[in-house]
């Protein structure tokens, strides 16, 4: 009879063992059926630097002077740009010594606030000297004018 008990208080003892109150899991592996649920513990913020941003649209279509008198010349382009700050636009022309003379090149609206708008680039020549260019020729380039800004 004593062994008996024995065995009846152990069974008892290890059901106890195993059982545990409801609402509460302690495992040392987490069971195959059950999916890990994310939780929230913090959030980061996301910075970054933003740079000047320019784009000229139409930047390879040509300015052409055409003749105004016998040694004066002039032209414009219109000038399609989006950008991302406000800025003032600047040129430079350099003459590449096909044609002599005075040349200069401006803006007609040089100032462009973001997100973009329309410039015109002006060119003139006063002064021309052809006299070392064969009649006939059509599309001459003359010069380079660069295109510049600055913000403000």
């Amino acid at each position: 009879m004593f062994r008996g008990r024995l065995v009846i208080v152990g069974l008892a003892v290890l059901v106890a063992a195993t059982a545990v109150p409801a609402g509460e899991v302690k495992l040392h592996n987490w069971p195959v059926q059950f999916r890990y649920v994310p939780l929230e513990v913090t959030s980061v913020d996301v910075v970054m630097d933003i740079g000047y941003w320019i784009e000229i649209i139409n930047q390879n279509e040509v300015l052409k002077l055409q003749q105004i008198s016998i040694d004066e010349y002039e032209g414009s382009l219109d000038l399609q740009v989006r950008c991302n700050f406000n800025l003032t636009f600047v040129s430079e022309i350099v003459p590449n010594g096909t044609v002599g003379g005075t040349f200069s090149s401006g803006f007609v609206n040089a100032d462009i606030d973001a997100p973009g708008g329309t410039t015109t680039l002006t060119a003139t020549l006063e002064d021309a000297d052809i006299s070392n260019v064969p009649g006939g020729l059509f599309d001459v380039e003359v010069a380079t004018i660069k295109v510049k800004v600055v913000p403000r």
